[in-house]
């Protein structure tokens, strides 16, 4: 679809409508989103778009939509205008794209949904945007509708014969109280900002860091300082890893939009923008960083140990295949070495196996649910991953033989005579056996049936048998040791 667009408006309609696309259509910044997606290429991409931008904003959005384009079937729309839209187009009124988005992306937009009489967006000259836009707007009609959200639609907003807004900004807001203009209707369609923010920095995956505590809880030998470093050490563990979902979720935008649950996730979802997701994940880091100033040297090289590796998975090695769970596994083997560092404690070679074994286990459970619900969608292959649902028996295969050998890990530990040190009834950590082997049984079970969450740490925390397991373990261990 070109910019042409009809001298006036339809004999059907009295006034065309004119929509913003960015922020008002759809709830993200489409710019954004693809240099999210185009970020994932690695350290290049920086020096492209920096590159881009030197020759003007209109120059980038061209490069950008080539380079990294997006599918308009699965952007973000927002419901309450799209519905709005799609009324006015079945009355038969004139209704135009009017955009700063790049035109061929903008040109997609409109074949898709099918609702517009033609289409102005940014070409190879022109960045369409505020004043720029209002000038071409004026060159086809002598009056207009207008949608938009943002502070620069505000001169647009100004000129409207009817000013309409979706999802405005704070800035939008004040702009139209300063400047007394009417609102003729709103488009609200966006989760609460702090609950989306919560739901984006996944607090329930904290949970993970609890192993930070093992080695310090598995000498017996519980002190003041050594709690007091642990608290830190887990705030700034945690705080870190929030940060890092922050930017893996950014960088997973177009991929988590082609999911069937990651769809929803904040920033695919468009209720939290990219520019504040970048702003919080900076806060985090900060704060994170002040927490070192608590905890020993070797601390933070774990946690920079971790940085290092959970880039490295977000920007390629998750698309590698056997790498990437082999990855994740040694992150809860990491936790564990920090956690360690942060109180003084050694780490067992046991403990370290078991982990090793036992996680690898949990990530290939993961990859094997995500695989069986797109075998259940009739799906060949998993986007954005190395794996194929071809793969899905070999996963299993993998992921069974780490869970037997975790629990084998175990058992030898509880069978060395020198547990008795820690233990006093070492014999009843045997009781432990049949729970672990019966909650690593049915993990895999219940992902064979397509019913897991795709998140096996998700799962445990909203499964009742999984939390009754967890407690009888715990049990057993205070059984054992006194």
């Amino acid at each position: 679809m070109s910019e042409s667009v009809a001298a006036g408006p339809s004999s059907q309609s009295a006034i065309p409508l004119c929509v913003d696309l960015d922020g008002t259509l759809v709830k993200s910044d489409t710019l954004l989103d693809s240099l999210c997606q185009y970020a994932r290429r690695g350290p290049r991409a920086l020096w492209d778009v920096l590159r881009w931008a030197t020759h003007g904003r209109a120059t980038l959005k061209i490069h950008v939509a080539n380079q990294a384009p997006l599918h308009p079937a699965h952007l973000p729309y927002n419901t309450p205008l799209l519905q709005f839209l799609e009324q006015a187009h079945k009355n038969g009124r004139a209704i135009y794209l009017t955009t700063g988005a790049e035109q061929t992306l903008a040109d997609r937009v409109a074949t898709h949904l099918n609702l517009f009489n033609g289409v102005l967006a940014t070409n190879g000259e022109t960045n369409l945007t505020a004043r720029r836009k209002l000038e071409r707007v004026q060159q086809h009609f002598a009056v207009f509708d207008y949608v938009g959200n943002s502070r620069a639609d505000l001169v647009l907003l100004a000129h409207a014969q009817n000013a309409m807004v979706a999802n405005p900004t704070l800035g939008l807001r004040i702009g139209l109280w300063r400047r007394g203009i009417r609102v003729a209707s709103v488009f609200q369609d966006r989760r609460p900002p702090w609950q989306t923010l919560l739901k984006a920095l996944r607090v329930h995956q904290w949970s993970k860091n609890i192993l930070l505590a093992m080695p310090f809880l598995m000498t017996h030998n519980i002190t003041g300082r050594g709690l007091t470093a642990l608290v830190a050490a887990f705030f700034s563990f945690s705080l870190m890893a929030s940060a890092n979902y922050l930017v893996n979720d950014m960088l997973d935008i177009e991929s988590d939009r082609l999911h069937r649950s990651k769809r929803l996730r904040p920033f695919a979802a468009g209720d939290l923008s990219v520019l504040n997701g970048l702003g919080a994940a900076v806060v985090l880091v900060v704060a994170s960083l002040a927490l070192l100033s608590f905890l020993p040297l070797h601390f933070a090289l774990w946690l920079g140990l971790y940085v290092c590796l959970t880039a490295a998975y977000s920007f390629s090695l998750k698309k590698v295949a056997v790498v990437d769970v082999l990855l994740l596994s040694s992150l809860y083997t990491l936790r564990l070495l920090a956690g360690g560092a942060a109180t003084g404690t050694v780490i067992s070679p046991w403990l370290g196996g078991l982990s090793t074994f036992l996680f690898l286990s949990l990530a290939m459970v993961k990859r094997f649910s995500e695989l069986e619900n797109l075998r259940e969608r009739g799906a060949t292959e998993a986007h954005g991953r190395g794996y194929l649902v071809a793969d899905i028996e070999q996963i299993r295969s993998f992921g069974t033989a780490s869970a037997y050998a975790a629990v084998l890990v175990f058992m030898l530990y509880i069978a060395r005579p020198d547990v008795t040190i820690l233990y006093r009834h070492p014999a009843r950590l045997w009781l432990i056996v049949p729970l672990m082997l019966y909650w690593l049984q049915r993990v895999w079970l219940v992902a064979a049936r397509g019913e897991l969450d795709e998140d096996p740490v998700v799962f445990a925390m909203k499964d009742p048998p999984s939390l009754l397991i967890g407690a009888a373990v715990v049990a057993m261990s205070i059984f054992a040791a006194y």
